[in-house]
């Protein structure tokens, strides 16, 4: 059963929101991008958010920048909307298009027009371009970086100003393994500072060990707001996994006994429908052997999956 609309109370949430969304909506002719989309970003807490392609995060996101004005509904950044914000990098840092940068403009010197704009003082810049390391790349240009060092030089963007809330838009894209787990460090320790992080990324896998909270959202509406150990619950439901070389055997010993059995790899399968003590006793009086009994527990990935499969738009087709 997918999860819900969560009611939990976390001890972040019961703090002020630092992001808060209200039933947004936004229409370009006739499509409907984002449909009374309401949900909260707390400090302390690294908030996912996540849906399919064309879900409406990206508009979303750009309501929350003002980047785009929406028909209804509201986007609050500390409390005001973005546009009233007399220095935004204070308040909120963001990184949506790490390609965005003039390709022409050295690191230093297009983090050092971000700090004039905003008031912020030269030495800022150093010292974020240190922190994302590239210390060693602050002559180079925007259009001589890779795609990893130019997401770093947007993340350094989006500390500048040392605010308290984040916005990133797949902010792991193009970095090296290194990179990734710096990333995750980093997003983890922002966080504990007491930062509000809103992460937007396609990465379940990466978004399982960074993630406190998770918003999802399918053609334009709330699907989902919870936790994440509330959506892998939810997903793993009362399912048991059965290791046993006897895979055929023991299929057909569960199924007779009344459960629903799926094979997940060469010795391993996944049981619904029956507790750890009725598979033992199926599987004992049909002289099946096997060498392992444990709860089920599902990936992220396979909790999305399952939670959004009707709310995907572009849907490709299986494959042979």
């Amino acid at each position: 059963m997918a999860p819900t609309t969560s009611t939990t109370t976390t001890a972040a949430s019961t703090t002020d929101p630092s992001i808060e969304v209200r039933g947004l909506r936004k229409t370009y002719g006739s499509t409907v991008a984002v449909d009374g989309l309401t949900f909260d970003v707390h400090p302390g807490e690294v908030t996912g958010f996540v849906g399919p392609n064309g879900s409406g995060k990206s508009t979303t996101m750009r309501a929350i920048l003002g980047l785009d004005r929406p028909d209804a509904g509201s986007a609050l950044v500390g409390g005001q909307a973005y546009r009233t914000l007399r220095r935004p990098l204070t308040v909120l840092g963001a990184l949506l298009d790490a390609g965005a940068v003039h390709p022409g403009r050295r690191a230093r010197d297009h983090l050092r027009w971000m700090a004039q704009s905003n008031g912020l003082p030269a030495r800022r810049v150093d010292e974020v371009l240190d922190q994302v390391g590239l210390a060693s790349a602050t002559r180079r240009r925007a259009g001589d970086l890779s795609l990893g060092m130019r997401q770093r030089l947007g993340v350094a963007a989006a500390l500048l100003g040392d605010p308290p809330i984040l916005l990133l838009d797949e902010p792991v894209n193009g970095l090296d393994p290194e990179g990734i787990a710096w990333m995750r460090d980093l997003l983890r320790a922002l966080a504990a500072q007491g930062r509000a992080v809103l992460l937007s990324s396609h990465l379940m896998s990466e978004l399982e060990g960074i993630a406190d909270h998770l918003v999802v959202i399918g053609r334009g509406r709330l699907v989902a707001d919870t936790t994440v150990r509330e959506m892998v619950a939810a997903a793993s439901q009362a399912r048991v996994e059965v290791r046993t070389i006897h895979k055929a055997a023991a299929m057909a010993a569960l199924a007779n006994a009344g459960a629903t059995v799926a094979a997940v790899a060469d010795d391993l399968l996944t049981v619904d429908g029956l507790d750890s003590a009725a598979i033992a006793s199926a599987l004992g009086a049909a002289g099946v052997a096997f060498s392992e009994l444990r709860p089920h527990r599902a990936s992220l990935e396979a909790a999305y999956m399952e939670l959004t499969r009707d709310h995907a738009e572009f849907a490709a087709t299986e494959p042979a």
